[in-house]
């Protein structure tokens, strides 16, 4: 499997929030928008931006062309929840303590985890700085049956439209 679409989006969301970061005294109608699209177990040439003469992908095509374009990122993850938590945190995902996929239905302790409130999200410091936050599709950052601390809005997500 090819992870570096993950990770090429990864990239640019810490390079964008680098240099939102770095701009001062920005105000309201100069900061940019943050769209992350995070697609699970795609591979570097899934969309027509990227040289698939198969697939259609307009849309993600005209983002490409309009935003930035990121070639060679990398997951640290090998799985969605793992890869997930670096993505939010900017983290190794061993250090956010996502070490495996996120599955309340099995008694091994490492799928009934979750990001613990310790950890902070880009989102949470686009909050900090002003943003509405929203979140809309998989989350697999823990499951609220096992602990409410798990659920998007409580990391920074002010709107949460998906599942766990």
């Amino acid at each position: 499997m090819d992870f570096s679409l993950k990770g090429r989006l990864a990239g640019a969301l810490f390079a964008g929030l680098g240099l939102y970061m770095t701009t001062t005294g920005a105000t309201a109608a100069e900061r940019p928008n943050f769209v992350v699209i995070m697609i699970d177990d795609m591979g570097y040439e899934g969309v027509g931006c990227f040289g698939n003469p198969w697939f259609k992908t307009p849309n993600i095509d005209r983002l490409a062309a309009e935003g930035m374009r990121l070639t060679d990122f990398h997951s640290s993850g090998t799985v969605c929840s793992p890869t997930r938590a670096g993505l939010l945190t900017g983290r190794y995902q061993q250090r956010a303590g996502i070490e495996a996929v996120i599955h309340p239905v099995t008694d091994h302790p490492e799928h009934r985890k979750g990001l613990q409130s310790v950890e902070v999200t880009f989102a949470e410091r686009l909050k900090a700085a002003g943003y509405a936050t929203g979140l809309i599709g998989k989350w697999h950052q823990g499951y609220t049956e096992v602990s409410e601390t798990y659920h998007p809005q409580n990391h920074g997500f002010d709107e949460f439209i998906g599942y766990h």
